[in-house]
């Protein structure tokens, strides 16, 4: 699989929908576009292929500036073009995009090496800043995530919104691989579509930015959160959103908790076999800590401990080619 890099978009690119970009591109292609400011900002969009904003963000933001000189030069990737093609996350025989990058855990394979390429790019060009755009399948506000608590990357944060994850899990991700070499960010857009218009917005006001204030910032700046646990359903572990018989049967609002601080006790589903129901790796990767977070109670899982749930969702699809979700903690700012 070899990196398509080229200087100028494509006839057609900004009005194309995800599923065109195959036969376009014809593969995951990194863009350099000129701008006064000559350190790029890099972007990078459909690493899932079912997730379209970061594309969208995209064409609104060069559409704004078509005909114009761009204020700060532009790198681009766009990923997963074959997935976007059948409009899924990833095909059943490829890895995560957002899982193969540098520094992560994910067997060498086609797309590591395409990932390795990308990083390497883009060190040749010291970019200012670094963006990667998801959407996520449940009800989430948006929220901003990083890989590290300094002041420039979480002035970049809340430029998106006030609300921030941090974490150290899962690696091989893009924003975790690209905080190396300049400020990184996730940045979480609720479902397909909704985060479009906020997505460019955000790109504009970056690609204007001289440089970032380095005072840290206040509480009265950002929520901000800690990642504590990814929470996976096992293979085995059968599960339904619908009131389908399952070994797991979620409630029917399950995605409405997202961000919210739930109590001991609190009940996410109803369980209708024994056994591990659910999978939270610890940090040596193997052991499976689950039942420090959760509890069976009278047929019930419950939450043992207060926490707050990121990413929940309805869809068994996404759960299986991802997780249930993240838990989290608030965590106060450095300094």
């Amino acid at each position: 699989m070899k990196l398509r890099v080229q200087s100028e978009l494509p006839a057609g690119f900004l009005d194309a929908p995800p599923e065109a970009l195959r036969e376009m591109l014809g593969g995951p292609t990194l863009f350099h576009l000129a701008g006064a400011r000559p350190a790029p900002l890099f972007v990078s969009a459909l690493l899932h292929g079912d997730e379209s904003t970061g594309l969208g963000a995209l064409q609104r933001l060069l559409r704004r500036h078509a005909g114009r000189p761009l204020p700060r030069a532009l790198s681009v990737f766009i990923g997963n073009v074959d997935a976007a093609e059948e409009r899924v996350r990833r095909l059943p025989e490829q890895p995560d995009y957002n899982r193969v990058w540098p520094g992560g855990d994910a067997p060498d394979c086609d797309e590591a090496a395409l990932m390795r390429d990308v990083l390497a790019e883009l060190r040749r060009r010291a970019p200012f800043a670094a963006i990667d755009v998801h959407n996520n399948s449940g009800l989430n506000p948006f929220y901003a995530c990083v890989t590290c608590v300094e002041p420039s990357f979480l002035r970049l944060a809340t430029l998106f919104g006030r609300t921030v994850v941090y974490f150290s899990e899962p690696r091989g991700v893009a924003a975790m691989a690209l905080a190396d070499i300049c400020p990184s960010v996730t940045v979480e857009c609720g479902k397909p579509g909704e985060g479009d218009a906020h997505a460019a917005q955000f790109l504009d006001a970056v690609l204007h930015l001289a440089e970032f204030p380095q005072h840290a910032l206040v509480a009265g700046d950002v929520d901000l959160f800690h990642t504590v646990a990814t929470v996976r359903v096992p293979p085995n572990v059968s599960m339904s959103f619908d009131g389908a018989p399952a070994d797991l049967v979620f409630r029917a609002d399950l995605d409405h908790l997202n961000f919210s601080e739930l109590a001991p006790g609190t009940p996410l589903a109803t369980v209708h076999r024994d056994g591990d129901m659910l999978e939270v790796p610890g940090d040596d990767g193997h052991t499976n800590r689950w039942r420090e977070l959760f509890a069976v109670q009278d047929g019930a899982l419950v939450l043992e401990r207060r926490l707050m749930p990121s990413m929940l969702t309805r869809s068994v699809r996404a759960v299986r080619q991802d997780c249930l979700c993240y838990l989290m903690e608030r965590l106060p700012l450095p300094g």
